[in-house]
């Protein structure tokens, strides 16, 4: 069947499911083959839970006649996106880099909105799978559309771009991520920077953190919105506090306005989500009034600078993934935290190939300098140096959470921060 003749199926069904366990009546089921599994095998259970249509790749599966055969449904699943992005004919800024994205999204989408309809990529789809499915949710309303891009490996951005697509985009920083799949700081350069490749072949603009030197070398002949704590850029912010959360001042340069943002954000290096928020709202006329709100209404949820109270103690909940490059100023920051009792909780980072001892000796050496109230370390990267340093080591979460949940903390701030493996959040079950 012809890609157009799926696309008039699509828009007569225009809700897309690849998991059996949460079809939607009136859906189609896409069939997609992982590393563990065969989603053609689960067709049947597709339609006896209301799926309309079903897109296989393996006659076998053909079971009616509302089974459309393909060649590769993960092939023909990315041509549906990228033909119905091109259809929709929006604008779309895509969001990459090391840290910060998903932030950065929800900032930027909150801001553009008190303007625009702007749609943005729901939770983490933003990989080969969920990247498609992100943009198969678009419907006509949707003026702007921000779509993260999540890579691990070089090509992987470029590729996303091609579905994508993207008329605009943002790299909001380059760090120490997935160092094992990337190859290196290098790599995760090249890599990110696939991003800022694309835009400068289909004239795209980029907003570009001018405080990033690995970012800054890359502009070339871009057209850029920049931002930083310079002055000779268009977005410049300070800090006014950083304690309990950020409130910062923003200058933009191009309209010559100031006013200041009372966050719900923890951690001096959300100042650069913020601007890159600011940024995009002076871009497309947003009032300042306006970015201000938008940017205050945000209240961080899922693991992600998360703030919660229980009885008389504080928790920071920055837990839904780590790397050197973010937990390195996190440490710092809570370092300086003006509390009289605290706790600092970490996992090991993941992915870090043979950088791995050294980036978590590396903390370890700036927290027995800090000097916490309380560390207590799990995962076996930290554990390995048990004999080494001061603190509380566990192998795993489980042992972390047996030891926490023993200990009477009472008028105390803990930061409880790693990679998404270590589900640092359990311990607070």
């Amino acid at each position: 069947m012809k890609l157009t003749e799926i696309y008039d199926i699509y828009l007569k069904n225009p809700v897309i499911c690849h998991d059996t366990r949460k079809i939607i009546p009136g859906s189609i089921y896409w069939a997609i083959r992982g590393e563990r599994f065969d989603g053609n095998t689960f067709t049947g259970k597709a339609f006896e839970a209301g799926a309309t249509y079903a897109v296989v790749d393996n006659a076998d599966y053909e079971i009616n006649d509302h089974c459309v055969l393909v060649e590769d449904t993960l092939k023909t699943l990315q041509d549906l996106a990228n033909h119905h992005r091109r259809e929709l004919g929006i604008k779309v800024i895509a969001i990459a880099g090391s840290n910060g994205k998903t932030t950065t999204k929800e900032l930027m989408s909150r801001v553009l909105n008190e303007k625009i309809k702007t749609f943005a990529t729901p939770g983490n789809f933003n990989n080969h799978i969920g990247l498609p499915l992100s943009i198969l949710q678009l419907t006509k309303e949707y003026k702007i559309a921000i779509l993260e891009l999540g890579a691990n490996h070089k090509g992987e951005n470029a590729f996303l771009c091609n579905i994508a697509e993207p008329d605009m985009g943002i790299v909001t920083n380059i760090g120490k991520d997935h160092l094992e799949g990337f190859g290196g700081i290098e790599g995760v350069e090249k890599a990110n920077m696939e991003l800022f490749d694309y835009l400068k072949i289909h004239k795209g603009t980029a907003f570009v953190n001018m405080d990033d030197e690995r970012i800054r070398k890359n502009m070339g002949d871009l057209k850029t919105l920049t931002y930083g704590f310079e002055n000779d850029v268009d977005i410049t912010g300070e800090f006014v506090s950083k304690f309990p959360t950020l409130t910062v001042k923003i200058n933009d340069n191009i309209n010559q306005t100031e006013y200041v943002i009372e966050s719900h954000l923890f951690g001096s290096v959300n100042l650069y989500n913020i601007l890159a928020a600011a940024a995009a709202g002076s871009y497309f006329n947003v009032d300042p009034w306006q970015i201000k709100n938008a940017i205050e209404s945000y209240i961080p949820e899922n693991n992600r600078s998360q703030i919660i109270k229980r009885d008389t103690n504080t928790y920071i909940l920055d837990a839904y993934n780590a790397n050197p490059s973010s937990m390195l100023p996190a440490i710092k920051d809570f370092a300086s935290y003006p509390a009289s009792d605290k706790v600092l909780i970490l996992g090991d980072m993941f992915e870090l190939g043979e950088d791995s001892e050294m980036e978590h000796e590396r903390m370890l050496d700036l927290i027995e300098y800090a000097q916490f109230d309380v560390v207590a370390l799990a995962g076996k990267a930290f554990y390995q140096f048990k004999d080494k340093y001061p603190a509380e080591f566990f192998e795993d979460t489980a042992s972390l959470k047996k030891w926490f949940t023993e200990q009477d903390f009472e008028e105390t701030v803990f930061y409880l921060k790693g990679s998404r493996g270590m589900a640092l959040e359990k311990i607070l079950d």
